[in-house]
């Protein structure tokens, strides 16, 4: 009964950290800017289903909500000017909110399936599956952000990544160097994130692990950063449209007249893209790892 009655106020604990963290994030982004009102709503969701499942993934989150929300501000007027689809202050409404955290939170409710409310270190089990697809998830939209707000301002004429072509900036499937490094720093952040929640909430003891082997999560952070932002940029080379407006100045991604074809064909949009690279993302970095723990690595 008593073991019993600890859980339960354990679960009610974590329910109530759940709800005013949420809250508290979904507040802020009002509060800056950063999130409109349908965006708060499904952010204070996102948030919710984050931290209850694991204070691992709800380190990563705010990471990556953060960091992303300061750099879309960075420096706006000058990509108000090579972004079609820029807005003021970078507010995210609901659909941004989907594009970006769904992957992860579909992840999250798995993890929770089977381990319950509770954090759990690297391993090769398949708790760590979910664990990392929500992570490289989380990474991809950080590391694609980061590219994308940095790249954009300081890496200079991008090229297409399929032919290696100079395009305008704000061409989609357009990488610089600086944006590639980038998505991988915004990665490591996430998976940085990520490896402090790991050290402070789990008890090693109960593992046979070590805590110097978690820190690989910091590189897998990066990797999935950087993977996202390349299948990001190939599908935005491909399946975007993007075309160069003279009456504008700048680039467009919707097909009219006066606008002069620069790669992509008009299949998805920018949100469509995003999710499908944190699904991709979130799907091949796990089988990855599956592949180093049964052929390659021996401490796990």
């Amino acid at each position: 009964m008593m073991e019993e009655a600890m859980i339960s106020n354990g679960l009610l604990i974590r329910i109530t950290i759940s709800v005013l963290l949420s809250a508290l994030l979904s507040l802020y982004g009002l509060r800056k800017g950063s999130l409109s009102l349908s965006g708060g709503v499904a952010a204070f969701a996102v948030g919710f289903i984050h931290t209850m499942s694991s204070g691992c993934f709800c380190a990563a989150l705010l990471t990556f909500f953060l960091t992303s929300s300061r750099l879309t501000k960075w420096r706006g007027q000058e990509k108000r000017r090579i972004e079609a689809d820029y807005k003021e202050g970078g507010q995210r409404d609901w659909v941004q909110v989907h594009s970006n955290g769904t992957v992860a939170c579909v992840a999250a409710l798995l993890y929770c399936r089977v381990a319950g409310f509770r954090e759990t270190p690297l391993s090769p089990d398949t708790l760590t599956l979910f664990s990392l697809a929500c992570l490289s998830a989380l990474s991809c939209c950080c590391g694609d952000t980061w590219a994308s707000e940095v790249g954009s301002v300081l890496g200079g004429a991008p090229r297409l990544i399929t032919t290696g072509a100079r395009v305008p900036k704000g061409t989609n499937g357009g990488v610089t160097l600086v944006g590639l490094l980038c998505s991988f720093a915004g990665g490591v952040i996430v998976g940085l994130a990520y490896f402090i929640a790991l050290v402070c909430f789990v008890n090693f003891s109960e593992y046979s692990v070590t805590i110097s082997s978690q820190a690989l999560v910091i590189l897998i952070g990066g990797f999935a950063g950087l993977l996202g932002s390349i299948i990001d940029s190939v599908l935005g080379a491909t399946v975007q449209f993007s075309g160069y407006s003279e009456k504008l100045g700048r680039v467009v991604n919707e097909e009219s007249s006066g606008v002069k074809h620069i790669s992509g064909i008009n299949i998805l949009d920018n949100h469509q893209v995003n999710f499908v690279s944190s699904l991709l993302t979130a799907v091949i970095v796990p089988l990855l790892w599956s592949l180093l723990c049964n052929h390659v690595i021996e401490d796990f």
